[in-house]
């Protein structure tokens, strides 16, 4: 399932003539189109869009195009195509689509899949390991997923995953099926237990993240590409999708983000374009939605719909970008990218009073997708990993003040934590001369104790063991590893080789919402 850039031409391929424009629609129709579809969507290839490739940089794409990808059905044109035929195209591709392209209902429908017996498949692991300590682990480098006993630091499986998986994997509350999404928009719900792909449908051209709500009943689908969200059942069967846009439809937006807010029973969605924060609640019993003033002289805003499966604005002055919960989910803690002098700033909104009740006080760009929460003298703090500068802020939860700033060795993306542990973890993986270095930080003293090191190379992405007593985390390059390290002495435990391994999920920690990490 992971493809390439592009198909093995035939007998009748011929090349580009030595000088003048490079006739480069042609040669995509010719030798690409298809795997990767007349319009760049994608099928047995992945989507050829400037939204889906914006990770891919021209020397890679071309490298690509001319080597071919290994462990797939995309071949080497280094033979076919001359070095001009090639940089064309790794640059044409990068172009949007004209006239831009389309998903529909309809196509997500004809989409879907689903994998013949999965339903009578045996309701216990085929394999011998806790089942609650399992790690899902994505290879981004080779677009495969590995399963490690949580245990043992044993692999179990390994299985081919769609091109680019983009957002965490998300759980059924029993732990049996995750839920990948892929960026150019396929959902992929695969069986743990049974190790098989169950079902499969494409929600969109280009998708941000999924999400997959806490009783495990529904999936939806943040999507770039169409601007909408798309809402499944545990089946991956469409049952409703929702244009983001402003009211009165005259606006359109990118969707940011949708994290599910289990507590509430609701999905909330942070917008790219718009300012507006939707909540959509899962919960039979929603109240009503009045999107205007229950008094309004017209009434034409003021007429409730279902609160069931509808959308619950809260409108603000800023989009707000991605962003986590608070640990009772009744504020949405997110950052802001504002406009005018392009300086970030982080507020709180309130999802029960819809509106913005405080600004954060953090500097630089907090990445809140990746934050965590933990008790601190007699209060909950918030601290956040900083995409531009080698800070971390420590915020009061009941004062939204700073208690005190962290430094670290540069701008980082993740942080983790968990609840058995003292040790607070983040990584520099921002920083040109510190990514290679993970900083150790003491929740009771917010103190930094300690680091460890992969001199020259990337380090990222811890996760915890269920019981918190080991902490993994991923060097991030193609002949890169798992890396096992003891919780409490920061010791190198095991250190299993992966391709490129961007991110580790603890199913159990997940599955608890646990306070560590992202949910």
């Amino acid at each position: 399932m992971g493809h390439g850039l592009a198909r093995a031409a035939g007998p009748e391929a011929s090349a580009a003539p030595a000088s003048g424009p490079v006739p480069v629609a042609a040669l995509f129709q010719q030798h690409c189109a298809a795997c990767h579809g007349e319009q760049r969507t994608g099928g047995m290839g992945p989507a050829l869009l400037p939204e889906s490739l914006e990770r891919l940089r021209p020397a890679q794409a071309q490298q690509v195009i001319a080597q071919g990808r290994p462990a797939t059905q995309m071949p080497a044109f280094g033979q076919t195509l001359s070095a001009r035929e090639i940089e064309a195209l790794s640059t044409w591709i990068r172009q949007p689509v004209s006239p831009a392209p389309t998903w529909s209902e309809a196509d997500i429908r004809a989409s879907r899949l689903e994998v013949a017996g999965a339903r009578d498949l045996p309701d216990r692991p085929v394999w011998s390991a806790d089942p609650m300590n399992l790690f899902v682990v994505v290879e981004g480098g080779d677009h495969h997923v590995s399963l490690v006993d949580g245990d043992r630091f044993e692999p179990i499986h390994r299985f081919a995953s769609r091109y680019a998986l983009h957002g965490g994997p998300k759980f059924t509350p029993e732990g049996r099926y995750v839920f990948f999404g892929s960026r150019d928009g396929w959902i992929t719900k695969y069986d743990l237990w049974n190790l098989t792909v169950v079902a499969e449908v494409r929600a969109g051209l280009n998708m941000r993240n999924v999400a997959v709500s806490g009783d495990g009943k529904w999936v939806m689908a943040a999507n770039y590409l169409p601007r909408n969200l798309a809402l499944f059942d545990a089946d991956l069967k469409l049952v409703k999708s929702f244009d983001a846009a402003t009211l009165d439809g005259k606006s359109a937006s990118r969707v940011s983000a949708v994290y599910d807010a289990a507590p509430r029973k609701s999905f909330v969605v942070a917008m790219k374009d718009i300012p507006e924060v939707w909540e959509i609640s899962y919960d039979p019993k929603a109240e009503p939605i009045h999107d205007g003033y229950v008094h309004d002289y017209p009434m034409g805003e003021a007429i409730a719909k279902p609160g069931y499966l509808g959308a619950r604005r809260t409108l603000l002055d800023e989009p707000l970008d991605d962003f986590f919960f608070d640990q009772g989910y009744r504020n949405v803690l997110g950052a802001t990218r504002a406009k005018d002098d392009d300086t970030p700033t982080a507020q709180v909104v309130n999802l029960d009073i819809r509106k913005k009740i405080a600004e954060l006080p953090i500097a630089g760009m907090p990445h809140l997708g990746s934050g965590i929460t933990f008790g601190w003298q007699g209060t909950t703090v918030l601290a956040s990993p900083n995409l531009k500068d080698g800070r971390i802020d420590v915020i009061d939860m009941k004062t939204w003040r700073t208690v005190t700033t962290i430094t670290t060795p540069g701008p980082g993306f993740f942080m983790r934590s968990h609840e058995a542990s003292r040790y607070a973890w983040t990584d520099s993986m921002m920083s040109p001369t510190a990514r290679d270095t993970l900083t150790i930080i003491d929740k009771q003293t917010l103190q930094p104790v300690a680091s460890v090191r992969e001199p020259g190379r990337t380090l990222a992405h811890i996760e915890f063991t269920r019981d918190g007593r080991h902490a993994l985390a991923s060097l991030w390059e193609m002949d890169g590893a798992l890396i096992v390290y003891d919780a409490r002495t920061f010791q190198e435990v095991r250190r299993l080789p992966m391709s490129k391994p961007v991110g580790k999920y603890n199913v159990w920690n997940k599955i608890t919402r646990s306070e560590g990490t992202s949910h």
